[in-house]
């Protein structure tokens, strides 16, 4: 019997809503843990998620089953709902309408996990947006700036 075989590493970055520091360090564990389950309930397997205050990094290993957009309109879906159960504080709570997946060859997979283990450290430095473009430019993608933010 034939078989469908694949291993996709994605790196996914989203910011909240307007990129307002809305994870709060309280929470963020506990929103990370719920987030790799989502992954895995669409056949993803999230090797590490982590991030800031106002975006979060995921390296994760995509499904062959499930669409990019599918499987990132179905995270941010559940875990909004779910942060707002938490406290009133989080009663706002938005992630950003867009996204940015970036393909990782099996060989950076370290280096990645490494990056998104050091956001915080990474961002005493260098501020989500500028972080952001960075990875546009090194992916050669064009973008208009006007509708990268929301």
């Amino acid at each position: 019997m034939s078989q469908s075989l694949s291993k996709i590493y994605v790196h996914i970055i989203f910011s909240t809503k307007k990129r307002e520091a809305s994870i709060s360090k309280e929470i963020e564990d506990e929103l990370y843990a719920y987030m790799a389950k989502i992954f895995m309930e669409y056949d993803s397997f999230a090797l590490i998620i982590g991030g800031v205050e106002n975006h979060i990094h995921v390296l994760c290993i995509l499904s062959k089953n499930y669409s990019v957009c599918k499987l990132i309109e179905e995270i941010k879906k559940s875990s909004s709902k779910w942060i707002k159960t938490k406290d009133k504080k989080y009663a706002r709570f938005s992630w950003q309408n867009g996204y940015g997946v970036f393909s990782v060859s099996q060989s950076q997979v370290p280096d990645v996990q490494n990056y998104i283990h050091n956001q915080k450290e990474h961002h005493k430095k260098i501020s989500f947006e500028e972080e952001y473009r960075e990875f546009l430019n090194k992916y050669k993608i064009k973008y208009d700036e006007q509708y990268v933010w929301d």
